[in-house]
């Protein structure tokens, strides 16, 4: 008798991961995931306790996913970076993107990852002079339009012609407009006081 393979945690991951870029993080299924690997069950009850848990593996490697296409970026605009990152990731995984912006995950550190994209923004720059409070919420606003834009691209929703590029210019726009609004508010304030 052939000894069994074993995998390891994070061949089980990227097959899990697989079945969620294709089908969503909801196809995710223990069986699922081990005919993937052409193996049975048992490696990966091994590795994991349940799909729950495998399923919190694959969302953290899509937090990671995400953070090394902010990083990857390196435009030398931080917040520029966030948007472009989001196009792409948009672009290169609609499902994904469909499944983290349609569906509530309330089992997610997001508080900690607006934090982490509101320490980025702190090196830009374009936002010099503002606070936590108003990078966060000019990162808020940001994200609607974002979302909106982000979806529209998942979804194949843009006219053909609006390519990449263009996707870009306008979100540039749309930044530029954001970041004059809070200047404008913030100066606006500091006279008030």
């Amino acid at each position: 008798m052939a000894p069994k393979k074993k995998f390891s945690r994070e061949e089980i991951i990227d097959s899990a991961f697989s079945i969620a870029k294709a089908e969503g993080i909801d196809s995710i299924t223990i069986r699922k995931t081990a005919d993937q690997l052409g193996s049975s069950i048992a490696p990966i009850y091994v590795n994991f306790n349940d799909v729950g848990e495998l399923k919190q593996a694959v969302f953290q490697k899509i937090i990671q996913l995400s953070r090394q296409m902010i990083a990857e970026q390196q435009t030398g605009n931080p917040f520029r970076d966030i948007g472009l990152a989001s196009l792409k990731m948009a672009a290169d995984y609609p499902v994904l993107v469909r499944d983290f912006m349609m569906k509530p995950k309330v089992d997610l550190p997001m508080y900690d990852e607006e934090m982490a994209l509101v320490h980025l923004m702190k090196h830009d720059p374009d936002l010099e002079g503002f606070s936590e409070e108003e990078l966060a919420e000019i990162l808020l606003k940001m994200r609607v339009f974002q979302t909106g834009l982000t979806m529209m691209v998942a979804n194949g929703l843009l006219p053909d012609e609006f390519d990449m590029e263009k996707m870009i210019q306008l979100q540039d726009s749309v930044a530029e407009d954001v970041v004059k609004g809070a200047y404008q508010r913030q100066k606006r304030n500091g006279e008030k006081a």
